[in-house]
């Protein structure tokens, strides 16, 4: 159904439709007036975006998990432009969007320096045992131990994207070797050095101490991180996956850790979210587990808000917009 009510413009007959889709019960833009001194805003959730997208012109999905535009698809007959408050499109993503002429934008650039904290943050808290140090904390033991020095460790970065980058840059700032893992390879780029190309990664993953998943969700990088590249990773070996769920096979990733031939898991994405509560990552000492939560820093839904405000003045002045999504990559192409 709709939310059923719009925010007018003061001069609504020049003024483009934009629809803004959100889940319901979910805190609105804190900024919708000021989008809507520039558009004809019409709020709606999944139920109602089919009638809503009726001679829309622009569609910002802030609930970004969903996939209602596929079906409302064929009444959306005036989109041109589709912002998605998400860095991953995947979800959203539908052969009739990628094939017509309608422009998608995403949320580049807002997370990368709050998902490379994230990512040093679990580099750190693996190599300094403090996810140990707080389980003996809970049952009261004291007992020493040496820890590892992250510095001169080696971190395989999979995804080179905007994330990536910034992740790179922050490892190596704290003394981490870095490489990176992408489309094309290459032995001069400016933040990992070396690039492997992403079918090899199996011939690579054992360099790695960390192996870092940043990586977009696309019929290439689906599973990525099979069983093949399980068994190649060094029995010391981190796990981190800031990406998405499925870029791993969570069967073989549970049998290398339960198996011990890798050390550990850090883990903010899953192939199902919320995570069952039966699922075997819960009782895995040696599965570091968060919610979905690796970019979600204080204030980061008025970031967004504010990211799509300053995307609809640059298009409704007639300029370009920037952090257009590449449909058949999945992702923005940084070069």
């Amino acid at each position: 159904m709709l939310y059923g009510w719009t925010v007018p413009t003061t001069e609504e007959s020049r003024a483009p439709r934009v629809v803004v889709l959100a889940a319901e019960g979910q805190p609105l833009p804190y900024n919708l007036a000021e989008i809507g001194a520039l558009a004809e805003v019409t709020v709606t959730d999944a139920a109602g975006l089919a009638r809503a997208a009726i001679g829309a012109d622009v569609l910002f999905l802030w609930d970004f998990f969903s996939s209602a535009l596929r079906e409302a698809w064929p009444q959306a007959d005036a989109l041109k432009w589709v912002h998605v408050a998400a860095a991953g499109v995947d979800a959203m993503m539908f052969d009739e969007l990628r094939s017509s002429d309608v422009v998608v934008t995403n949320a580049h650039g807002t997370f990368d320096q709050p998902i490379a904290e994230f990512v040093l943050a679990s580099v750190l808290a693996h190599d300094k045992q403090l996810h140990l140090s707080k389980a003996l904390q809970q049952r009261a033991v004291w007992q020493h131990r040496e820890v590892t020095r992250s510095g001169g460790s080696h971190a395989l970065v999979v995804g080179t994207g905007g994330i990536g980058r910034a992740t790179a840059r922050l490892l190596r700032a704290v003394g981490l070797e870095v490489r990176g893992v992408g489309r094309t390879a290459r032995e001069d780029d400016p933040d990992f050095g070396v690039v492997h190309r992403s079918a090899d990664l199996a011939q690579h993953a054992g360099w790695a101490d960390h192996l870092v998943l940043i990586a977009p969700l696309t019929e290439q990088t689906r599973d990525l991180v099979d069983a093949r590249v399980l068994a190649v990773l060094k029995s010391s070996a981190h796990l981190v996956n800031v990406g998405r769920g499925a870029l791993v096979d969570e069967s073989a990733l549970i049998e290398a850790l339960r198996e011990g031939r890798i050390a550990a898991a850090s883990l903010d994405v899953f192939r199902e979210e919320p995570l069952p509560a039966d699922h075997p990552f819960w009782t895995m000492e040696n599965v570091h587990m968060s919610a979905h939560m690796c970019g979600d820093v204080i204030g980061w839904r008025d970031a967004l808000a504010e990211q799509f405000l300053d995307k609809l003045e640059e298009w409704t002045a007639g300029g370009n917009l920037t952090g257009v999504v590449d449909k058949h990559r999945g992702y923005v192409s940084t070069h």
